[in-house]
């Protein structure tokens, strides 16, 4: 997406004392918990199996991880053509595994992951575009089950960039890659049948929309191939969930302002009547392609934007470049969900533009070489890419451990400044001092 240039925004050394203070705190608190429940298998990555119920009884419980938008803009599928070609892949063959390899550690030990499909799959081959009509390679969706995710939201601004039958691509590379999705459909009976998923024992239904579409508008006659955000909409959705047997609705969300780190008012305030005019257990907030902050509501943890997972927009502007994993642990208390919430702050490293367009492969000395996605807490606690990840072996820069630095601070500071923290939000990983 074209991208204008907002003002990069640092956060006051004091405000980050404080929230680390108190995020120091909430974690010794937490791993006390852990450690006096050993026995149950509680641990910071670990799934739950069952656990013990503090108001009496068994308690299911389960994780579930959610990213930010998955938007594959040309450069990436140059990357993808570059990875395959060093791996010994046929000429013209795509290889996205070492662009995401970074977060498959955490993806793919939740229960329950949850990505953001935002463009239209193209067929194999091309034509491939992008802003402001997407069409990327179907070798993502691979990428996507490989690293973990079980499923996929589809409702976005870009969901009819091609019309029906951009839709039907779209989810025929997701159903071919083994990922469920939810937000856009084939046809009324597709649409009216909920997604519902067995996770653990439970009933988990994952609901999709988006406030709107750039390029069409859903046809009067086929109005069920993408989901339109409206609350009516949302709450017969999570009705229709509930008829079906679903014990808990996770509601994805295409919504706010492009490149405002705060919440618009009309996020708000469709965030409050859901909170308390629904039963939806979880909404997961996308389409600023920024960080937003987490809030509970009553007992309804909103996640306003989870920014980028994976993007290079024509000018990133710093903040584009940084996302956040959500990390959520589902158990039954007393007959209701509780969620503890949790954040993993991610960072794509993106190449400069060449000094010299006429040798595209000639960088400053120094220069990231390669798009990757990063794991920030690890790669600060580390010093170099994971093992088993395709740079593995190397060392990052000085510089470049500068930059995860300002980006776990900065998301650290968005995702608490609606006052989470006192509802227990906390990183999933915690980087060195």
């Amino acid at each position: 997406m074209k991208l204008p240039l907002p003002l990069l925004r640092g956060r006051r050394a004091a405000a980050r004392t404080v929230s680390r203070t108190a995020l120091r705190t909430a974690a010794t608190a937490c791993l006390a918990t852990c450690l006096a429940t050993a026995v149950a298998g509680c641990s910071v990555l670990g799934s739950g199996d069952g656990g013990a119920d503090a108001k009496g009884g068994g308690g299911p419980s389960f994780t579930v991880a959610a990213a930010g938008d998955v938007l594959i803009h040309p450069p990436l599928t140059d990357q993808a053509r570059k990875d395959a070609k060093a791996t010994g892949g046929k000429a013209g063959t795509l290889d996205f595994a070492p662009l995401m390899a970074g977060v498959k550690p955490v993806i793919s030990k939740a229960d329950l992951a949850i990505c953001h499909m935002e463009p239209v799959v193209a067929k194999k081959g091309g034509p491939y575009e992008g802003f402001p009509n997407f069409q990327v390679p179907p070798e993502i969706t691979t990428t996507l089950k490989d690293i973990g995710y079980d499923t996929c939201s589809t409702a976005s601004n870009h969901s009819i960039d091609h019309g029906e039958a951009g839709v039907r691509r779209t989810l025929d590379a997701l159903d071919a890659a083994g990922l469920k999705h939810t937000g856009s459909a084939r046809s009324e009976a597709e649409w009216e049948k909920p997604l519902i998923m067995d996770v653990k024992g439970v009933k988990v239904a994952q609901i999709s929309f988006a406030f709107g579409f750039v390029r069409n508008e859903v046809p009067a006659d086929k109005p069920w191939l993408a989901n339109k955000t409206s609350f009516k909409a949302i709450k017969e959705a999570e009705q229709r969930a509930r008829k079906a047997g679903a014990d808990v609705v996770i509601l994805s969300i295409h919504w706010g302002r492009e490149y405002q780190s705060a919440p618009s008012t009309s996020q708000l305030e469709l965030a409050r009547r859901i909170a308390k005019k629904t039963g939806i257990n979880l909404v997961i907030g996308h389409h600023a392609h920024v960080v937003q902050p987490m809030e509970k509501i009553g007992n309804t943890w909103i996640a306003y934007g989870l920014g980028n997972q994976m993007a290079r927009h024509e000018v990133p502007n710093g903040q584009s470049e940084e996302g956040a994993i959500g990390w959520f642990t589902f158990t039954k208390r007393g007959g209701e969900w509780d969620v503890q919430a949790q954040y993993l702050p991610t960072f794509v490293d993106v190449p400069p533009e060449p000094e010299d367009p006429e040798q595209p492969d000639k960088l400053p000395t120094g220069a990231v070489t390669d798009y990757r996605l990063v794991n920030v807490a690890r790669a600060l606690k580390n010093g170099k890419p994971e093992s088993g990840t395709p740079d593995e072996g190397k060392k990052y820069t000085e510089v470049q451990l500068a930059r995860y630095r300002l980006a776990f601070d900065r998301t650290q500071g968005t995702m608490l400044n609606r006052g989470a923290v006192k509802d227990g939000l906390t990183p999933l990983e915690e980087p060195p001092n």
